[in-house]
């Protein structure tokens, strides 16, 4: 995950100094017992999110399979 971090924050010409920083500021606002909970939540909201997707996507792909059972239906009597 660090390294993901990493080579996002490098898109924005970050070198490792300005990384450190960033990092450190982040402890400093929020604290060492804050982070896990706030990467916790972070998680649980991209998993969240996933999930909501899948949904989508295997609803989207039935309706497509009902419209095309049903297409063939018709065309065959």
């Amino acid at each position: 995950m660090l390294s993901n971090m990493v080579d996002y924050l490098l898109f924005f010409n970050l070198g490792g100094g300005e990384i450190f920083i960033i990092l450190l500021i982040i402890l400093l606002l929020f604290g060492s017992k804050k982070i896990p909970e706030l990467a916790r939540g972070f998680g649980k909201g991209i998993r969240y999110f996933k999930d909501a997707t899948s949904d989508v996507q295997n609803e989207i792909k039935n309706s497509v399979k009902d419209i095309d059972k049903n297409s063939d239906l018709n065309q065959n009597p």
